[in-house]
């Protein structure tokens, strides 16, 4: 077995053949992977099969458990995401700014690829596909850690991708796929500082911290998404409905689903009672504060802790707020800055709502559950940020470059001493 670090050398080394790749070299890459991943949909099952059955007998359940599951449905889903990253904008090469200074010399910046990302991800098959594509758009290499609960279903998936680049005449490790999945080779692949550029854990609040904690390399953060709907005095009360039972139900499983409820004091009455009415007939648990539970008296009562959780499930906390400026502190102090989202018809509050928020994303009358990268326009995502470094929010393929600068001249000199006499 290779180790850690010959892993991460080979895929290193394949950084230069990924980069090379012009705009439509790489789109047929990724197309001719969905492609491949389709046909090769019925061995991608049988091994999540494998993992589910695994998974089950272990005790895996909720969130954990409807992630690592896929389906015809996901797998097709998985394939368009490829397919939609094959056709989005390369952002290799692109010119973000170019000015002439006063002594001639032309300075641009231009998009390059990061080089190695690691990508440590927990029961999410999608990821190992999702991640592959956007790095691979970006022209980065990946090394693909995953969970120990999907080793079939990501070798599967993985299978397709490398069948596909050794078609095109490409370095299977740029793709690399590690088959040591104890900590142990986790934490000495979080400290090849000289290999890899940048690492992205996609998980729980626990997988994030341990590798936030032994780090060597750069890493995009992710604790927890705690997204809040507060819905305004001013807000069309059947909009904030179906905001609410969006955010909270479609798929109370995910970072961007809402956890927190806060309801301006003035339209609580009216609108707490048919929001629960809603939630309930759903399955949602409330748990709220004395002004929520005076008006739903059977709520269950609120602690603190419920207003900093991420339940990730059919539970939502429930607060009544004064005005807009309590739902800005409320949110200020439990929040985990991924998503917030404001109900309103006003529009000063609907900008004051967004120039008070330091979240990664903002919705105005819009579902929490559109805070997703694919919904945002940036086909699939390799993960959410909410670190405040060189990607803030959902992070596609633009985010895994960053720019330098190309300086042009005509044989300026900074000083004239330097000149020749």
């Amino acid at each position: 077995m290779s180790t850690i670090r010959d892993q991460a050398a080979a895929c290193r080394a394949a950084v230069p053949a990924i980069a090379a790749l012009d705009s439509v070299a790489k789109r047929d890459l990724l197309r001719a992977m969905a492609n491949e991943l389709e046909a090769r949909r019925d061995a991608v099952l049988a091994a999540n099969a494998e993992d589910m059955r695994a998974a089950e007998a272990k005790g895996v359940q909720g969130a954990m458990l409807d992630r690592l599951r896929l389906d015809a449905a996901r797998i097709a889903g998985i394939a368009n995401a490829l397919r939609e990253v094959a056709e989005l904008p390369d952002p290799v090469g692109q010119v973000t700014r170019s000015e002439t200074r006063p002594n001639g010399i032309r300075v641009e910046r231009v998009r390059i690829p990061l080089g190695v990302i690691a990508m440590i991800y927990e029961a999410r098959p999608n990821v190992t596909a999702d991640a592959a594509a956007l790095c691979l758009k970006a022209g980065n290499a990946v090394i693909l850690r995953g969970g120990s609960e999907a080793i079939h279903s990501n070798l599967a998936i993985a299978a397709a991708l490398h069948v596909t680049l050794a078609k095109h005449g490409l370095p299977e490790a740029a793709v690399t796929v590690l088959d040591d999945l104890s900590r142990e080779a986790m934490i000495e692949l979080l400290q090849l500082s000289d290999l890899v550029d940048l690492a992205i854990p996609r998980g729980g609040e626990g997988l994030i911290r341990f590798v936030t904690e032994h780090a060597r390399v750069p890493v995009i953060k992710h604790y927890k998404g705690v997204c809040h709907l507060y819905v305004d005095r001013a807000a069309d009360l059947d909009l904030a409905l179906d905001l609410l039972v969006d955010g909270k139900t479609s798929r109370p499983g995910v970072c961007n689903a809402l956890e927190t409820l806060l309801v301006h004091r003035d339209v609580a009455a009216e609108f707490l009672p048919r929001a629960a009415a809603a939630l309930r007939a759903r399955g949602v648990e409330l748990r709220g504060d004395d002004a929520s539970r005076a008006l739903v008296p059977d709520m269950h009562a609120a602690t603190d802790a419920d207003y900093a959780a991420e339940f990730l499930d059919l539970i939502i906390a429930v607060r009544v707020v004064d005005d807009l400026d309590a739902a800005i502190e409320h949110i200020r102090r439990y929040g985990s800055d991924h998503t917030e989202v404001i109900a309103t018809g006003d529009d000063a509050a609907a900008r004051r709502f967004v120039q008070a928020m330091r979240c990664a994303v903002v919705m105005v009358n819009a579902s929490s559950r559109f805070s997703d990268g694919g919904e945002l326009g940036l086909g699939a995502e390799i993960g959410i940020s909410t670190t405040r470094l060189h990607a803030y929010g959902p992070m596609g393929a633009e985010a895994l470059t960053i720019e330098h600068f190309v300086v042009r001249g005509e044989g300026q000199v900074r000083h004239a001493a330097s000149r020749g006499s």
